[in-house]
Parts: C-alpha cells; sequence; structure tokens
C-alpha cells in the first residue's frame, strides 16, 4: 500500500496520517497506496455500509471504529488512536494525495511550523462546487476578523505534532473541528503555515459539502466555533 518517496521522512520520525472515512469504499484502494512509504494510515470507520472498513484492513491499514457520527468525532477518534509523533489528516474520498503530506511533516519536524495547512486548488470540473468555495470563503474571512490569520482556506489537509494538538483541548465533534483547530492554535501562538494542493473531483458523494443544506450546517458548525472566547493554558508549545 505503501509508496516509495526518496524524500519521505524517516520513519523513525513517526507518522500517523488520520483519514476519516464513511463510505468510501471506491476511493479507498487509491488513497492507501498514497501514504508515504513507512507512515502508518488510521482509517476511522463512522459506519460505513459498504465494508469499507474490511477494505482498509485488507490493504494494511490500522481501523478505528467510531460509532458517533461526525467529522469531528472521526477526526479526533484518530487523533486520540496515533501513537506517533506527527499526527496528519487526509480526506479519504481521493479528492486529495496523501503524499503530498511529505513536505508537510518535514516542515513541522524542521520547526519551521506547528501546523501546517493545504490550501485547495480546484482541479477538474465538480472538484469544488461554488457553494461550497463560497462558504469556504466567507469562514476564510470570519477566520482573518477572529484570529488574524491571512489564510485562504480550511480545507482537511494538514499535519503537527500530537501532543501539541492534543493539548488544544478540541471539543467539537462535527464540521467545526478543523476550524476550532486553527483557532485555538492560533490563540495559542502556534506558527501556522499554508500551502497550495491540487484539489481533485472526489470519488462517491459527499457526506457534507455536496449540497447547499450541507454546506449551510457546516458553516452553522464553524460559525460557532469563531464565537468562542479565548483561552489561555489550552494549548502545548
Amino acid at each position: 500500500m505503501n509508496v516509495v518517496t526518496p524524500s519521505t521522512p524517516s520513519s523513525s520520525a513517526g507518522v500517523d496520517v488520520v483519514l476519516p472515512c464513511l463510505d468510501e469504499a471506491e476511493a479507498l484502494p487509491w488513497v492507501l497506496a498514497r501514504i508515504p512509504a513507512g507512515w502508518r494510515a488510521l482509517v476511522v470507520d463512522n459506519g460505513s455500509t459498504d465494508g469499507s472498513a474490511g477494505i482498509a484492513r485488507a490493504l494494511g491499514a490500522t481501523v478505528v471504529h467510531e460509532p458517533r457520527r461526525g467529522f469531528g468525532a472521526a477526526c479526533h477518534a484518530g487523533l486520540t488512536a496515533a501513537t506517533a509523533d506527527i499526527v496528519c489528516f487526509c480526506d479519504c474520498d481521493a479528492s486529495l494525495d496523501p503524499a503530498l503530506l511529505v513536505p508537510f511533516v518535514r516542515q513541522v519536524l524542521d520547526g519551521e511550523a506547528d501546523l501546517v495547512l493545504g490550501r485547495r486548488r480546484a482541479r477538474g470540473r465538480g472538484a469544488w462546487p461554488a457553494h461550497a468555495r463560497a462558504g469556504n470563503f466567507a469562514l476564510a474571512r470570519l477566520l482573518r476578523r477572529r484570529t488574524g490569520l491571512r489564510l485562504h482556506d480550511l480545507g482537511p489537509l494538514r499535519a503537527a505534532r500530537r501532543e501539541q494538538l492534543l493539548g488544544l483541548g478540541l471539543s467539537d465533534r462535527r464540521s467545526g473541528y478543523p476550524l476550532q483547530m486553527v483557532v485555538r492554535a492560533a490563540d495559542a501562538g502556534w506558527r501556522i503555515a499554508e500551502h497550495d494542493v491540487p484539489y481533485r473531483p472526489r470519488t462517491g458523494s459527499s457526506k457534507v459539502t455536496g449540497t447547499w443544506r450541507g454546506t449551510w450546517q457546516a458553516v452553522r458548525d464553524m460559525s460557532r466555533v469563531l464565537a468562542e472566547p479565548p483561552a489561555e493554558g489550552r494549548a502545548v508549545r
């Protein structure tokens, strides 16, 4: 399932890739084949009914079961199950290539950033629906007002140190989880970097941003996160 990449950081550094999964049987083979050599894939099954967990296990991934539905619930279950020093996050729908995380991890290991995010750049028709892009743009502006961060995207491709992430005390278990991570990291004074990454049409149907209703729910969850007052002492540096 691994791809040998000459520039891949040594496995001794310890890297776990959290892959929240809900009915992604079709996409899993491609996604898991792109996990860099020496890294561990943690597929968090969030109630799939298409055999995703069995496929992931057969392809060599570690499967974590999270019965509570929600993107944040799946992500956090993966984070708590991780044991590596560095934890990455990537969608499991083949819209993002986990091999692109290699420079993210290197930047964290080299001490250049505490949290590295992927700025999605659409590739192909239907990769990023207009309503989802509009919602993301609005949230990025609200994030700038709240934290001063000049980020362009709140995408799921990211890397950071496990202990620092746990120290943020993340509590959202729905669509607000990725944003809460960034907000609390900013409040804690983390160095946050952003890099362009290609964003392709996903395999299968979207669970969140495939409809206006799903996008609105995500925006509502994230708006609630932005309303949180800053709290000191939540993060570990």
